[in-house]
């Protein structure tokens, strides 16, 4: 690393905590329904959206019916994308005259933007129409990332309400996610995305002369409007194959620097939302300096692996295989630590190319649920789940009821708690296991030894976290793997989303004491220690012997000097 790479980091993370309280504050006083400086121009948008749906924003919805509401619109929105997809040769915005897409392959995509994950099994300027990316894809991104924001805020009602068994309306924190929140963000980094060349047009593929005299076709298509909604929707899905690593989605450093910012900026301000949603900022901070440490601890090792130990090995040449030389090592390595915290799934750098421990760190940090800062909304509701654990292990050990913001703690919400933070993991290692000792899973290998097994393992890891990065090298556009993944990323999104409902009617219904002498202090040193340590030694015993027999395997491996490929 030299100056400038220091230089650079320190900025990111001045940027991002100096954004943090500005739009964490603004994004609060739009879910409760107060008055911003948007308004005069989008409050008569969100009451048209309403007429038009025929939905009472004034009314409000128990958990149950509020979990009705996410699984119906989950469902329409899926089988839309779907139909997209099967019928797009018939459809207009097709300039290129790309045929419909095979049905296993239009299912994943489906079920994969609909559950805000944006796994890509395809390449998207050779696959999708621009009729199936804009009103398919893109409007996938924004509605799905929404979704996951009025999880969060039904779980932050339930945290904060007493004795009722309402937690808001889904309908209306979609809406008021998408036009107050989403789409603003995105338009504006969308002319920031064309100011630095990223393209935005409706032409067809052009084909070029090269120098060599072969003849080359230049994708073309409306990328920036989706370039930027995939980065501030923690979305993923890149508009071309090779997703930001591409020219015409990333051009230079400024877009590349913004870009990777723009992965954080919203999960990193919802933190400071609830605190203010919760009335407890102290108690917010204390997440958002937890949520900090575990990024940066990632970031070093990966730094660390990345220019130093590896680089070591070949006498001190940088590890630019499988990475931008605009953006170097530095660059790569922050995106991929931040993008894989984010559940945002977009990638700069092939991920498979990275260093083994770089690797390790990209794939624990997805199975740790991707809490640190983590998706719109699904990283705070994962952290909560974290955070209910602590303070329920530390009533344990001071033999007092479990107490969180005045909440009493009980059999009830450390079983849902216990179903969000586990039940990714036995997808991913389930899932992995049968690509391990299935023909079809195997088939689709590009590599032997540690490195094959990771990219079975990461494959699986991403699906379930539903964060949407690809290991590279793994060919899963295959009826297996495209099912499979499938089954994965639909399971993933609900075993989380469904408890955090259920903890929020829960928590909602109960009384709220006031805090005493014997009360657990959650806005302290020691709250932060455990609930990291929780959070780590979670992680550690559900994924180190699978880690072990990957990256880490394959770090030992390398430092000897031998390469199974």
């Amino acid at each position: 690393m030299n100056i400038f790479d220091i230089i650079q980091i320190a900025a990111f993370i001045g940027l991002l905590v100096l954004l943090t309280p500005p739009l964490g504050t603004f994004m609060a006083r739009v879910f409760e329904g107060e008055r911003t400086f948007l308004s005069p121009i989008l409050a008569p948008l969100e009451r048209l959206i309403y007429r038009l749906g025929g939905v009472d924003a004034s009314k409000e919805m128990n958990w149950l019916e509020y979990s009705k509401a996410v699984i119906i619109f989950s469902g329409l929105s899926l089988a839309a994308v779907f139909l997209m997809q099967v019928l797009q040769a018939y459809l207009p915005l097709n300039p290129d005259h790309l045929d419909n897409v095979e049905w296993a392959l239009a299912l994943n995509t489906a079920v994969s933007f609909m559950t805000n994950t944006n796994w890509q099994s395809y390449a998207g300027e050779t696959t999708m129409s621009f009729f199936t990316q804009i009103l398919g894809l893109a409007v996938q991104n924004f509605v799905s990332a929404a979704a996951g924001i009025a999880v969060f805020l039904a779980l932050a009602r339930g945290i904060s309400r007493k004795t009722t068994d309402l937690i808001g309306n889904f309908w209306t924190d979609l809406v008021r996610g998408t036009i107050y929140v989403l789409l603003p963000l995105s338009l504006l980094f969308a002319f920031v995305l064309v100011s630095q060349g990223v393209v935005q047009n409706f032409s067809a593929t052009r084909t070029i002369i090269t120098l060599e005299g072969a003849k080359q076709g230049i994708p073309m298509g409306p990328a920036a409007s989706q370039i930027s909604i995939k980065q501030i929707g923690t979305n993923g899905g890149g508009f071309f194959n090779a997703n930001s690593a591409h020219p015409f989605e990333n051009p230079t450093p400024l877009s590349n620097f913004l870009e990777t910012l723009a992965l954080l900026i919203i999960p990193a301000a919802l933190v400071y939302a609830y605190g203010i949603m919760i009335k407890d900022k102290k108690h917010a901070l204390v997440l958002y300096a937890v949520m900090m440490a575990i990024w940066a601890g990632g970031l070093g090792v990966s730094l660390y692996s990345e220019h130093d130990a590896a680089a070591r090995l070949f006498n001190g040449r940088p590890l630019m295989e499988g990475k931008e030389t605009r953006f170097g090592i530095t660059n790569s390595a922050l995106w991929a630590v931040s993008t894989t915290v984010a559940s945002n799934g977009s990638v700069n750098a092939m991920h498979s190319s990275l260093s083994p421990l770089a690797g390790a760190v990209a794939m624990f940090n997805m199975h740790l649920g991707e809490i640190v800062f983590g998706g719109v909304g699904s990283g705070m509701y994962g952290m909560l789940f974290f955070v209910l654990m602590t303070v329920f292990l530390a009533g344990l050990m001071v033999g007092r009821t479990p107490e969180y913001l005045g909440k009493k703690i009980e059999k009830r919400e450390i079983q849902m708690a216990m179903i969000g933070m586990l039940a990714p993991g036995a997808l991913m290692l389930l899932g992995t296991a049968a690509a391990c000792v299935l023909p079809a899973g195997l088939a689709s290998l590009s590599a032997k030894g540690p490195h094959g097994f990771s990219e079975m393992l990461y494959a699986y890891t991403s699906a379930a976290a539903n964060n949407g990065s690809a290991f590279a090298g793994l060919n899963a556009n295959t009826r297996f793997y495209n099912l499979s993944l499938a089954f994965a990323m639909l399971a993933g999104r609900f075993v989380c989303l469904l408890p955090a409902l259920a903890i929020a009617g829960s928590l909602a219904g109960k009384k709220s004491a006031p805090p005493s002498a014997g009360t657990f202090s959650t806005g302290d040193f020691l709250f932060a220690f455990l609930l990291t340590g929780v959070i780590i030694i979670v992680g550690v015993l559900t994924f180190v012997p699978a880690l072990v027999l990957g990256p880490i395997l394959e770090h030992m491996l390398m430092v000897k000097g031998i390469f199974l490929f």
